[in-house]
């Protein structure tokens, strides 16, 4: 098994136990830290990222071209589109949708997801995977469940912080893997310069290197 595997697994273990946590539940119909996003959506976008493998895994292996991440993030028409661009309405409506039988219902499915990929995650074969969203390309399977990882540990944070809890503590290797991959985003969208100096020089660095 590939170890961004056990990495995500984890992750996802720890996005499933903060699906459940009371404050969660008590929040769900406030709104959350990103905009035009309620708590109950973007815990159900959370969710999905644990519910996407098992979709993909189910289907045919694409005929598609498969490609590397990074070009799959340089092709993704959605980073750093607005609010109201269809994909991002389809975000959030699909998150709504997921959240649609409330809190503990979602917590119950999550954590059953996880549990059954434990088993069959590590056992999946080495293939190309896509999602009907993309344009004519696939990833390999290791590199979408590391896309899948960005997106849990980007919205733990953005969950925690929307119901006033501590961001979860996932491995140290977890959070570089994902750094990593937003560095480089940020790097083609802002430029190198923009990133160093963002990263050590403060009087001189640009008003954001947002990888998303």
């Amino acid at each position: 098994m590939a170890h961004v595997r056990e990495l995500y697994l984890t992750a996802a273990e720890s996005a499933a136990k903060l699906l459940a946590a009371p404050e969660v539940a008590a929040a769900w119909r406030e709104p959350s830290a990103l905009p035009k996003l309620s708590v109950h959506g973007l815990a159900g976008h959370l969710a999905g990222q644990i519910f996407a493998l098992p979709k993909v895994l189910g289907e045919p292996v694409p005929i598609e071209e498969t490609i590397p991440i990074h070009d799959y993030y340089a092709r993704a028409s959605w980073i750093g589109s607005d609010l109201d661009d269809p994909f991002n309405v389809n975000i959030r409506t699909g998150g709504e949708k997921d959240a649609t039988g409330g809190p503990a219902a979602l917590a119950d499915r999550a954590g059953a997801a996880v549990r059954d990929l434990r088993t069959t995650l590590p056992a999946a074969p080495s293939r190309p995977v896509r999602r009907p969203t993309w344009g004519p390309w696939s990833l390999t399977l290791d590199d979408f469940v590391t896309s899948r990882l960005l997106e849990i540990v980007i919205h733990s944070d953005d969950l925690a912080y929307s119901v006033g809890v501590p961001t979860p503590a996932l491995p140290g290797e977890a959070v570089e893997t994902v750094v990593d991959l937003l560095a480089r985003i940020a790097m083609r969208r802002h430029g190198a310069t923009g990133v160093v100096r963002a990263l050590s020089r403060a009087e001189r660095a640009p008003a954001s290197i947002s990888a998303l």
